[in-house]
């Protein structure tokens, strides 16, 4: 069974990103009462499975994509990702501020994917 390159690529890199937004904004509610620096190995901790995802997630994109296209599909992803981590963990409130970023991340998706 032969999996679409762009489906690999968008499979990994959104499983990437709940690696890197746990390690980046976790610790904020999670990890509070410790010392910084124990905040910051685990999330460099949490960090090294988001790595193990992206860098295959990016070898096999760029078999097909540029890496514009590769970027600007890792910040959709990153917007996918973050919302309903900021809401479901982190216990934030849903704004309208998300879907005109999204807007713009359309935007930016057409200019980057249109040649």
């Amino acid at each position: 069974m032969h999996i679409p390159v762009i489906v690999q690529t968008t499979g990994l890199l959104i499983l990437s990103n709940a690696f890197m937004t746990f390690a980046w904004y976790g610790h904020l509610k999670h990890q509070q009462n410790k010392a910084w620096y124990v905040a910051a190995l685990v999330s460099w901790g949490i960090a090294l499975f988001e790595y193990l995802l992206q860098v295959p997630a990016n070898r096999i994109g760029y078999t097909e994509y540029n890496l514009a296209q590769l970027k600007i599909l890792q910040e959709v992803l990153t917007l996918l990702v973050f919302v309903p981590f900021s809401m479901i963990v982190m216990d934030q409130p849903f704004k309208l501020d998300y879907v005109w970023a999204g807007v713009c991340l359309i935007g930016a998706v057409y200019f980057i994917f249109r040649s």
